[in-house]
């Protein structure tokens, strides 16, 4: 698989879109609504709070008790790492795309309020 940012990310694009329309409309319709974001790898901002370099996926949102109390507060929303996928990978398309698949299905599942154990309990750890 070629390394190229713009593969990466025309890949990922293609497969976080595939799996949204894949999914049944009730779900697909509360999961629209989150944006999905690419980034290389995580920044030292994100490092700096505790991320592994290595992560290979975030669920991001304003904590509970914070909102209404800060003036800009971050949207939900669901970043992946692609160099990281791709690394988890070994380079291999096919499992690229799985892994984005299965990461973003992880990720979906802390936005819809699952945690570690719930996602393991349905095979999404």
């Amino acid at each position: 698989m070629s390394s190229d940012w713009s593969h990466l990310l025309a890949l990922a694009e293609s497969e976080v879109n595939r799996t949204t329309q894949s999914l049944p409309s009730a779900l697909r319709d509360k999961v629209w609504h989150v944006p999905v974001s690419f980034e290389r790898q995580p920044d030292k901002a994100l490092q700096e709070d505790g991320i592994e370099p290595d992560t290979l996926g975030l669920f991001v949102d304003e904590p509970y008790s914070d909102i209404g109390t800060t003036t800009d507060p971050l949207p939900a929303q669901i970043i992946l790492f692609l160099e990281n996928i791709r690394d988890a990978a070994e380079g291999d398309e096919a499992v690229y795309q799985e892994e984005v698949r299965a990461t973003l299905l992880h990720e979906l599942g802390h936005y819809l309020g699952l945690d570690e154990t719930d996602l393991e309990e349905r095979g999404l750890a």
